[in-house]
């Protein structure tokens, strides 16, 4: 049987694969440290969890609409309201079976075959792998340290064709962790719309974002750009990761366009996480979130000064989501043989570059701060023993 030439061009995400690898250390008695997933080891906050036990109660819990529940759409826009100041009305907020199918329904909606898509790398591979089973061709953008790895307004017009419809950009990024400057991505959207082209806003990690100089909250796209297409998830920031639950914030007119794809797509999301998610917006589960916030910024300058005490420099301090982007060539070995030997002989699992990056895929390594400090102390030491012994 022969598989689709979509599936055959598909890459495996090999953070995945590392994860399969440690699974199997583990299985022969080996204490591995998993720095290689964007996992927060915190879980769902306890009102969260309290609210599913209380709906496993035998009471029916049938389809609802492919938008989501009408109140937890409300309350995702008042989300908006109180983190960022924005106003954006129920009727655009459409809840999804996690960001993944919030990605396919707005791919869906958007991308034709031969589209020509603006997309930075290192990126998360998942948002090209969407755009290029709708027929797009994805160009990918080389980004540097001096735009911290990221797209801006110099880099998109200069990379902008008449093949070009639109472009997809994750800020805070996965897998560097830095933030497109709220002036940067507003004029990168505006360029984008004078040209009469889409553009998809990841803000996953956008609640994980450091505050501003002055402590304001990061600031959603959605403030200067109300027609942008924006991804979000439950997952990150309210650590509810296996219970696939996102949203997309989508422009009204394409409402009903999106409402056809999830309903022939999926359905509806999962009925039992959408009513438990209704417990994320209370106080006190926002409380819960805001602290653990503030640990993860704490994990991550934990990471980056013991990266710098190994000798393995990270290009660009990350300030949003819980990842470390650090440069492995001062160490002879290529990413992929890094994490591979990581991995077998300090038993640290990390994730090679090639997961992220075309252009420049064995330059760097991804580490995941979304472990405890404990694991994090432990990782970095063995780490730090595994390249002192590279060294000749």
């Amino acid at each position: 049987m022969k598989a689709s030439q979509r599936a055959q061009s598909i890459s495996p995400f090999f953070a995945m694969e590392i994860g399969k690898q440690a699974a199997a250390l583990e299985a022969q008695g080996h204490r591995v440290i998993k720095l290689n997933i964007g996992e927060p080891d915190f879980g769902a906050p306890p009102a969260v969890i309290r609210a599913m036990r209380d709906l496993m109660d035998g009471r029916p819990m049938p389809y609802t609409a492919a938008l989501g529940l009408p109140e937890l759409r409300q309350a995702i826009a008042g989300f908006y309201r109180q983190m960022h100041g924005v106003d954006v009305p129920a009727s655009r907020i459409v809840v999804t079976a996690g960001a993944s199918a919030a990605l396919l329904l707005v791919t869906a909606a958007l991308v034709d075959p031969g589209d020509e898509v603006l997309v930075g790398d290192p990126s998360y591979p998942c948002n090209r792998q969407f755009l290029g089973s709708f027929g797009a061709c994805v160009k990918l953008v080389p980004t540097t340290a001096a735009t911290r790895y990221q797209l801006d307004a110099a880099t998109v017009q200069a990379n902008w064709s008449d093949a070009t419809r639109g472009l997809m950009l994750a800020t805070p990024s996965n897998p560097t962790g830095t933030a497109v400057p709220p002036a940067e991505l507003a004029a990168i959207c505006d360029w984008a719309r004078r040209h009469d082209a889409w553009r998809i806003i990841d803000e996953i990690y956008l609640n994980l974002q450091d505050a501003d100089a002055q402590g304001r909250p990061a600031q959603t796209v959605l403030a200067t750009d109300p027609d942008a297409f924006v991804i979000n998830s439950f997952s990150k920031y309210f650590g509810m990761t296996g219970w696939r639950l996102g949203w997309c914030v989508i422009p009204e007119a394409m409402v009903p366009v999106v409402e056809r794809l999830a309903q022939n797509f999926y359905i509806c999301p999962p009925t039992p996480a959408q009513f438990a998610a209704l417990a994320c917006f209370t106080p006190e589960s926002i409380a819960v979130c805001e602290s653990r916030r503030s640990e993860f910024a704490q994990r991550r300058a934990q990471v980056i000064a013991g990266l710098a005490g190994i000798g393995l420099p990270v290009d660009v301090p990350p300030d949003g989501a819980f990842y470390a982007w650090f440069d492995v060539r001062h160490t002879g070995l290529d990413a992929w043989t890094f994490c591979q030997r990581a991995l077998q002989e300090a038993h640290v699992a990390l994730t090679p570059g090639r997961d992220f990056s075309e252009l420049d895929p064995e330059r760097h390594v991804r580490l995941s701060c979304a472990a405890s400090s404990d694991e994090l102390t432990e990782g970095l030491s063995r780490l730090g023993r595994f390249v002192a012994d590279l060294r000749p």
